[in-house]
């Protein structure tokens, strides 16, 4: 029974997301306001943890996913904002790969996951939120894990506060 007394589906409020709507909201103009890209201030961040900033490396950084998918989904950054992995050097693919390697190792001896969803979302079409800023999802997974939640909940569920969870892989970073 939902809140108001009607048969139906409860709905859980996530309200720190409404900052991250409403960034794209149209200009004076009517057109498109450019979504604001936070990949290019979190290297510079004087507060590692309260960007999630776990790994900094010259071409590429690790942060925490802001909006994540599950406990723990981490991104590899390129500093260069480029939407396509094509338009990255050899030095940079090199080095965004080797994080890739090192978020997943990191989050294997942090949370010892089943499993891993590694990959991007190249494109407004194909869901990424920043497409000009290239960034690598990796989400580590749990057999039996709470994936139906965004299907059945229109929610997700995330058994530590990002805070903790930092220091729980930064312990765990080089």
């Amino acid at each position: 029974m939902s809140m108001d007394g009607k048969q139906g589906m409860d709905r859980l409020h996530a309200y720190w997301r409404m900052p991250y709507i409403t960034a794209s909201n149209d200009d004076d103009g009517g057109k498109p306001r450019e979504r604001v890209n936070p990949f290019i201030a979190i290297p510079q961040t004087d507060d590692p943890c309260r960007e999630g900033l776990l790994l900094l490396g010259e071409h590429n950084y690790i942060v925490m996913n802001r909006y994540p998918y599950n406990a723990g989904h981490l991104l590899v950054v390129s500093r260069r904002e480029v939407g396509d992995p094509c338009l990255l050097s050899k030095e940079e693919r090199l080095e965004h790969f080797d994080y890739i390697l090192e978020a997943k190792r990191i989050l294997s001896e942090a949370l010892q996951p089943d499993g891993f969803n590694i990959g991007y979302n190249l494109g407004t079409a194909a869901g990424a939120g920043i497409p000009k800023h290239l960034h690598c999802h990796i989400v580590p997974r749990w057999s039996g894990d709470t994936n139906f939640m965004p299907v059945i909940g229109n929610t997700r569920v995330l058994p530590e506060a990002m805070a903790a969870m930092w220091q729980r892989l930064r312990a765990f970073c080089p």
